[in-house]
């Protein structure tokens, strides 16, 4: 469910509101932390949206925070979605192309990394580069695999 602020923060704005929740010392119950740790679409945003509703330990300004950071999120991920399907609307190849693309690169240089790291004597690649082919891959990965099924759902859930 990558988004701008999912990219820049590694968490969604409804997670890091209940983290600061319970770092207040506020109660939440853990089956909103639950789904909220799972959040990978639309589904389960829906599904953390219910359970905040119904829960009886949040007081309302608490709850009101919260669904408004959750709407956020939903708004984000809505707009990704659609970014992504006028990317495969286009006529352009490289438009239609440049996940798939993208992730076989990163995945393959991941590949030629460890072939080398493991057999030439002395090859030493520095922890930069692998932190952030590491996170690039760990964002690439997740945002095809996540959106593609965030894709579905938002097409199954039109009709």
């Amino acid at each position: 469910m990558p988004g701008k602020y999912k990219e820049k923060h590694g968490t969604t704005r409804v997670g890091d509101a209940l983290r600061w929740l319970v770092r207040q010392g506020k109660e939440v119950a853990p089956e909103i932390l639950t789904v909220a740790g799972s959040i990978t679409g639309v589904d389960q945003l829906k599904e953390l949206a219910d359970k905040i509703k119904g829960d009886k330990k949040l007081s309302e300004i608490d709850k009101e925070m919260l669904l408004e950071e959750l709407r956020h999120d939903m708004i984000e991920m809505q707009e990704t979605t659609k970014r992504w399907v006028a990317d495969m609307n286009s006529d352009s190849w490289l438009s239609k192309n440049i996940r798939p693309l993208s992730l076989a690169f990163l995945t393959i240089t991941l590949f030629i990394y460890i072939i080398l790291d493991s057999s030439l004597e002395g090859f030493k690649i520095d922890s930069s580069w692998i932190d952030l082919l590491s996170s690039l891959l760990l964002l690439v990965y997740g945002g095809y695999f996540g959106m593609r099924s965030a894709e579905k759902i938002t097409k199954h859930w039109k009709k």
